[in-house]
């Protein structure tokens, strides 16, 4: 922990190296969270780029009352979320998700069912998917979740219960017939 101190404050100061160290550190989960709310690769990774400058802006103004992570998480949602609102304003239409975004490299299985879920997410409407994602995946309380969208709380639950309802649907093949879609057998039945 001393350690993590040190790295943040030399980062404060604008050393090179503790910045590379804490985005090092930080940048897969903080990356995964703009992927998971935009949906498309390649617009996540523009907007993770401005999360990482806003970030490393914002840096001076850390006072340490939560961990560094955590504190980093909270300006990736809201410098996301501030993004799709400025790209839905200039565009005035949802943007269409396409299908080869979400592909991942199937590896067994879980990649397959982890593929899938994430396909199935970037076919939500964008209100109902950065709904799903904040609650269900990052964990935010519907009144948290209000608060950053500007909508409310039963707003919030609603968009939720239509997220959730599509997933389902797009989904039930797994709980039908698990291994739908793949080229294995089952010998023995499972235990």
């Amino acid at each position: 922990m001393a350690t993590d101190q040190l790295v943040l404050r030399r980062a404060i100061q604008g050393d090179e190296r503790a910045l590379q160290s804490l985005w090092s550190q930080h940048s897969p989960h903080i990356d995964a969270v703009v992927r998971r709310l935009v949906g498309d690769a390649d617009l996540a990774a523009d907007i993770a780029q401005e999360v990482w400058i806003q970030i490393f802006r914002a840096l001076p103004t850390y006072r340490g009352d939560s961990q560094f992570g955590t504190w980093a998480h909270r300006i990736a949602v809201n410098r996301t979320l501030n993004a799709l609102r400025k790209i839905r304003r200039i565009a005035n239409v949802e943007t269409d998700i396409e299908d080869s975004s979400a592909s991942i490299e199937h590896e067994g299985d879980r990649a397959l069912l982890a593929a899938s879920i994430e396909e199935a997410a970037a076919r939500l409407s964008p209100g109902a998917r950065t709904v799903f994602l904040l609650h269900d995946v990052e964990g935010y309380t519907h009144e948290e979740i209000a608060e950053q969208l500007g909508i409310t709380a039963g707003g919030s639950k609603s968009q939720l219960f239509k997220a959730r309802a599509k997933l389902r649907r797009l989904l039930a093949h797994f709980v039908d017939n698990p291994l739908a879609g793949t080229d294995k057998e089952h010998v023995a039945p499972l235990a």
